[in-house]
């Protein structure tokens, strides 16, 4: 009933590695660190642990509860702002979104003027949508690990982009990670 978790936790494992871009640089040289992080991320991380939640929403297993009109509504539009958040996130980086390397420069404007992952906060909130959408214990713990998995993957990113991205600590402290301030301090 939960083979779904292996792909996913070799695709996050697989993730978490492709977040040390300078690391791997360093030690492979800047050509194949940038292949091996490529690959990491777009063909063993991502697709892997996405088929995991495609396995875990495709399994049969009893509801936990009858999601009504109202709450399969929210879970669309939380679906849709989360996937919009992603996107806008992607247009912002560029290449550099699926493609890191030692000579990136900071991107702080556009969306990441306000929260410096989006496209981890949007998976959030569809993580979120997801679990709304299809209440089975598979799927709630599918999504439960990927809330963890996005938490550990930022931060991750986080360590190298302080190492390689010059101004990124300065940019850390002014910026929250997922949610915009409502308020200035």
């Amino acid at each position: 009933m939960y083979w779904f978790l292996v792909p996913m936790a070799i695709g996050f494992a697989c993730n978490w590695a492709s977040a040390f871009t300078g690391f791997l640089c360093e030690r492979l040289g800047a050509v194949r660190g940038r292949r091996a992080g490529f690959a990491l991320r777009n063909i063993l991380g991502i697709p892997v642990w996405a088929a995991g939640v495609a396995l875990a929403f495709s399994r049969q297993a009893g509801l936990l509860y009858v999601p009504g009109p109202g709450l399969t509504a929210l879970s669309w539009l939380l679906l849709l702002l989360g996937t919009a958040s992603m996107l806008l996130g992607i247009r912002g980086l560029g290449v550099r979104a699926y493609r890191p390397t030692t000579r990136d420069t900071l991107v702080s404007d556009g969306v990441f003027r306000h929260i410096r992952h989006p496209i981890y906060s949007g998976l959030l909130v569809d993580f979120a949508a997801l679990a709304l959408q299809r209440p089975t214990r598979p799927v709630l713990l599918a999504c439960v690990l990927g809330w963890l998995f996005t938490h550990v993957q930022a931060r991750l990113e986080e360590i190298d982009l302080r190492r390689r991205v010059p101004g990124y600590g300065a940019y850390m402290e002014a910026v929250p990670r997922f949610l915009p301030r409502l308020w200035r301090s």
